[in-house]
């Protein structure tokens, strides 16, 4: 297959374009790398950079594909902005980047691009559950203008496909942790700029680099009152995204737009995920409670008996242990 990435030179979606390439593929990333990182794109794969509400320079990709006789097959979205914090201080910047954005990403693939699509979506499009582990078929309720910008975008692919019959795929990620072991050893983690998220943010101070982990709030109704969030390993993660472009190909996607969520089916308290790193690192980690964070729901445990039965997906990395195995050897090589 021949696919492109948008947000491609990101931590999930550079994981995925390495496994497209170790599995033949050709991938094109592109990326207009606010918050990626071209130095860790695997060898073989092309990269172009761009902003996505660039609709001409799109067309044109699509297009010159087209007329080189090399088409793309599919495109796998990635790029966004998925702060959930800062989403609730300025909303306008998320539905502007992640739902408009993504409307000309669709516009350019009925013009002149592939019809089929796999969408990086989020737990965030649930809100607080009414049920734990949630299934797909969960009330969709955000609780922050993140979880809201992605809605929308699953709302168009819905009509995209009644009306044009765009094949999509939407994966609903729970949190994302861990890096990628390979047969050259672990190349790439998760770092973002600024840093916001726990599992980095707790490797930080393990390392020295923070003097504390902040738990924001301890009094959610929870067994010990910190936030209870699914942590799926990224490689994990990108194993699903080729099951779910191969899927594309099939009657039911033909039918309907496909909805999966890709989670460990295990639920880790703040508080667990900090013992796990203390653990793991033989560090302290000192903690400090702060008042909770506006539209953080108390459980987000996702319910992937569906992704495991309609993909043949399955978790590798299901001990939160081993997920902050492979981060620490990142976190470390990467300051040492």
């Amino acid at each position: 297959m021949k696919v492109l990435i948008t947000g491609g030179a990101g931590y999930i979606g550079g994981t995925v374009a390495g496994l497209l390439a170790q599995n033949g593929h050709s991938a094109v990333v592109f990326d207009n790398l606010s918050h990626g990182r071209r130095d860790l794109l695997p060898p073989g794969v092309d990269f172009i950079q761009g902003e996505l509400a660039d609709r001409p320079t799109l067309e044109n990709i699509f297009k010159s594909a087209l007329d080189h006789g090399q088409p793309f097959d599919g495109v796998l979205h990635f790029a966004a902005l998925i702060e959930a914090g800062e989403s609730m201080v300025h909303p306008e910047q998320f539905f502007r980047n992640n739902t408009a954005s993504t409307l000309t990403l669709l516009e350019a693939m009925l013009e002149s691009g592939p019809r089929r699509l796999v969408f990086s979506s989020t737990a965030a499009v649930y809100g607080e559950p009414e049920v734990v582990p949630i299934p797909e078929n969960a009330r969709l309720q955000p609780t922050n203008a993140y979880g809201e910008s992605k809605l929308l975008v699953e709302h168009m692919l819905g009509w995209m496909h009644r009306i044009h019959g765009l094949r999509s795929a939407s994966l609903r990620y729970f949190n994302v942790a861990g890096a990628p072991e390979g047969p050259g050893g672990i190349t790439r983690g998760e770092a973002h700029d600024p840093e916001s998220h726990l599992i980095p943010i707790i490797l930080d101070v393990a390392l020295g680099r923070r003097s504390s982990i902040r738990i924001y709030g301890e009094d959610y109704p929870t067994p010990d009152g910190t936030c209870i969030r699914d942590y799926i390993h990224v490689s994990d993660l990108a194993d699903a995204h080729l099951l779910a472009l191969a899927a594309l190909e099939t009657e039911s996607a033909a039918q309907s737009r496909l909805v999966f969520n890709l989670g460990n089916g295990q639920g880790f308290s703040v508080r667990e995920v900090i013992e796990s790193a203390r653990r793991v690192t033989g560090h302290p980690i000192p903690a400090e409670v702060h008042p909770r964070r506006p539209g953080d729901p108390a459980f987000l445990v996702a319910g992937s008996d569906k992704a495991i039965r309609e993909l043949g997906w399955k978790p590798r990395y299901t001990q939160l242990d081993d997920i902050l195995r492979t981060a620490w050897v990142w976190h470390q090589k990467r300051y040492a």
